[in-house]
This record gives structure tokens, sequence and C-alpha cells, in this order.
């Protein structure tokens, strides 16, 4: 797989939903692309309306830096060596986010995408990232 196609972006979604319900998180699930637009989303019933946005922010944050979100919170805080990380972007107009739920999306080796989950807790929105991108892992 070159890049992320819509039917798996498709499906990232529909596995990031089942573990949603599994875990009883109503949550956004976004999904970009590898040049960090977006390809795919929803929106659970009873879903936080904040969730929308902060969903696509940590997807977009994911794949900017190729890591899960949850990875550079502890880097991120004050008096750390990436404190600041979360405004460093917003001149380019969009918010990088330092605590769980975003995940890369990793095919063959190279990252093709990310998933951005918002909703619950920082661990639930991981849990449920992490079940997304596992459903296209090669």
């Amino acid at each position: 797989m070159a890049s992320l196609t819509l039917d798996a972006a498709n499906a990232v979604v529909e596995a990031a939903l089942a573990k949603a319900r599994e875990i009883g998180s109503p949550s956004s699930i976004s999904v970009l692309d590898e040049g960090r637009e977006l390809l795919a989303f929803v929106r659970m019933d009873d879903a936080l309306l904040a969730s929308v946005a902060i969903s696509q922010a940590k997807a977009y944050t994911s794949r900017s830096l190729n890591c899960a979100t949850k990875d550079v919170e502890g880097a991120a805080q004050p008096g750390a060596p990436l404190f600041g990380l979360q405004v460093a972007h917003l001149a380019a107009g969009r918010a990088l986010v330092t605590f769980g739920g975003g995940v890369p999306i990793t095919v063959d080796g190279k990252v093709v995408g990310a998933v951005g989950v918002a909703g619950g807790s920082p661990d639930q929105d991981h849990e449920i990232a992490t079940a997304g991108a596992a459903a296209i892992a090669q």
C-alpha cells in the first residue's frame, strides 16, 4: 500500500468504532492521509462536540511527528525539553496535541496516515486509536 486508500481508512474507522463501543466511550474518530488531510471521519452519538476538532488535531499531530501523541506528553510539560510544542504550529493554523489519542498508521514500515480519537480519557482514546490503526497494519 503506497498510500492510505478510502477503503483502508474506512476499515480503520470501523475497527475504532468497535473498540469505542466495547469500552463504552462515545468518540469522534478522524483518519488523515500521509499529507495530513482528512480522509475519513465519524462522530458517534453522544460524543462531545469538542471531540470533532480534537480528534482531527490528534491525528494531525501524530502524522506530523510520526508517533503516538501520548509519547510526547511528558516531554511537553513545563520544564521539559519540548515545552511549548502544543502551540508551535499555531502559525500554520493547526494545534498540536500532546496527550493520548493520536496514533500513526504504518504499513510495511511506512507511515501512511494517522488516526485521532477524542471523547474519552486520553488512555481510552489511545486504546481506540490503536485498535483502529491495527486494522490495516502489516
